[in-house]
């Protein structure tokens, strides 16, 4: 369960997310492709989260930067991740938003 102090955070996690779930649209994937990256977004704003709970002085950073460094070379490890095969799809999302973040303009 989050914190009142993590819905600014949150919404700003949700604010990045938006555009690359529109680009994955525009590709025309599949919804079962695209159902299985919102739940690994999901997923990947619940360990910002975290972090940011487990670290406070992350709050100091601003949000786009804790999501780049989140998805670099892969992803950063979710917790309670059951299997070698969810880890492989969270990591394949990872990636796919990363090099979407690098294409994006400043």
């Amino acid at each position: 369960m989050g914190l009142p102090e993590d819905i600014p955070s949150g919404e700003t996690i949700v604010e990045y997310f938006r555009p690359f779930l529109n680009h994955l649209v525009q590709l025309q994937l599949t919804p079962k492709t695209i159902r299985k990256h919102v739940n690994n977004l999901w997923v990947l704003g619940g360990e910002i989260i975290r972090d940011l709970n487990e670290t406070p002085s992350l709050r100091k950073k601003p949000i786009h930067v804790l999501i780049f460094d989140a998805v670099q070379d892969g992803g950063l490890l979710p917790y309670g991740c059951d299997s070698e095969d969810e880890l492989r799809s969270f990591e394949s999302t990872c990636r796919k938003f990363s090099r979407f973040l690098q294409q994006q303009p400043r």
